[in-house]
């Protein structure tokens, strides 16, 4: 998953700005879509956030890590221009495994249904004042 995580602070801070949080069963997240600079070659970024709510730093690193593979094998559903964070809750530890995997398969389809809505709103306007211009006295 090596290219396609959040590093910097800024750009988690930028993200948490322009999303808009979602709650699913175990984790909430954010899909935010990234700025000019950041969607060159990039693609699209996800990144993870595990607090010291979520308990020690060996089970904050295993909740992490189990995260990472779920995302790593269903990497080529990340809707691109985006990035995304996700927040899972203390559950994911004690998850199955397949359980945690269907649900960020169902969170990618999810972000990717909806960066494809968010992609087409601005052309539905532009239209829709174009055809409201022809009109026009």
């Amino acid at each position: 998953m090596t290219g396609v995580r959040l590093r910097k602070h800024a750009d988690y801070q930028r993200a948490y700005s322009a999303a808009r949080k979602r709650q699913s069963a175990s984790m909430s997240w954010f899909l935010a879509p990234q700025s000019l600079e950041d969607a060159g070659a990039a693609g699209p970024r996800v990144g993870l956030t595990a607090g010291k709510v979520l308990g020690k730093a060996h089970e904050r690193n295993r909740i992490k890590r189990r995260m990472r593979e779920a995302l790593r094998r269903h990497v080529d559903l990340l809707p691109p221009g985006f990035d995304m964070i996700l927040h899972p809750r203390r559950g994911v530890l004690t998850m199955e495994f397949t359980k945690l995997e269907a649900e960020v398969v169902r969170i990618l389809e999810q972000a990717k249904t909806e960066a494809t809505r968010s992609a087409q709103q601005p052309a539905r306007h532009a239209a829709s004042t174009t055809v409201a211009a022809r009109f026009a006295p």
